[in-house]
């Protein structure tokens, strides 16, 4: 259980590095956007991000 989770928080790193390493201008551009949106637009996303991670789980479990 514990690799399994050690694997998915890697799996997770990666994919979160892969565009401030491919497209560092665009990674800065979307941040500066954020920080211009109100605080329940961002827990919306976030909500919606993590909907759809859970989703992916119940799919593949």
């Amino acid at each position: 259980m514990l690799g399994s989770l050690l694997l998915a928080l890697g799996l997770m790193l990666i994919l979160e590095g892969l565009m401030p390493m491919v497209l560092p201008r665009l990674w800065k551009s979307l941040f500066e956007q954020m920080l211009k949106m109100e605080d329940g637009q961002i827990r919306f996303f976030g909500m919606l991000m993590v909907l759809a991670g859970i989703s992916v789980i119940w799919f593949l479990a």
